[in-house]
């Protein structure tokens, strides 16, 4: 039997309506309202996990999971930019933040670099590749962009040309070889 992963975004916050750096914050009432409602339409999972912040926690439990907390699922840390508007952190350090765009090594904000997201996100999804049946995981755009490139042997420099919107599914598959996404599949039946 193959691994089968569900990687769901978690649903909508203050900070991802208006271009922030997240920090630990809580889901928008509508956005909670609406991963409530796709609780009834959810498949079944075998094993569930979420990253510890809050808004995937709260995603996690409006859609029903009984999901273990797991550290390697967090968002990338944004350091100093944490809960700052993009666009106001763009004007005071352009060069940072070009540099944070550009080189996945790079972390002017002092916190992650890409690099270290992807190697955790790598480093999650391998040990998945043994397990059987099907899981479902409630984490961040980060680690599903990580996770994706790390699925397709990708380069780091494709992170930023993959768009994960707030409660979207991402499928990836383990045959025992190889991880394979798969696109256009849905995560409600």
């Amino acid at each position: 039997m193959p691994t089968r992963l569900t990687l769901i975004c978690h649903a909508a916050t203050a900070a991802t309506r208006s271009g922030s750096f997240p920090s630990d914050e809580p889901l928008e009432a509508r956005a909670l309202a609406e991963a409530a409602a796709l609780r009834s339409a959810l498949r079944r999972a075998d094993r569930a996990w979420t990253s510890p912040a809050l808004r995937a926690r709260q995603t996690a439990a409006a859609l029903g999971l009984d999901a273990a907390e797991e550290p390697l699922l967090r968002d990338g840390d944004h350091g100093r930019w944490a809960g700052r508007r993009l666009e106001e952190v763009q004007a005071e350090e352009p060069q940072g933040v070009a540099a944070w765009l550009a080189d996945p090594d790079a972390a002017p904000h002092g916190g992650e670099s890409l690099s270290d997201v992807l190697r955790r996100a790598a480093s999650w999804l391998d040990a998945r590749a043994g397990d059987r049946g099907r899981g479902i995981a409630v984490t961040h755009a980060a680690v599903i962009r990580a996770a994706i490139l790390h699925a397709l042997g990708a380069p780091a420099s494709s992170f930023w040309r993959l768009d994960i919107a707030p409660l979207s599914a991402t499928e990836l598959s383990h045959d025992g070889r190889r991880w394979v996404w798969k696109a256009g599949r849905r995560f409600i039946d």
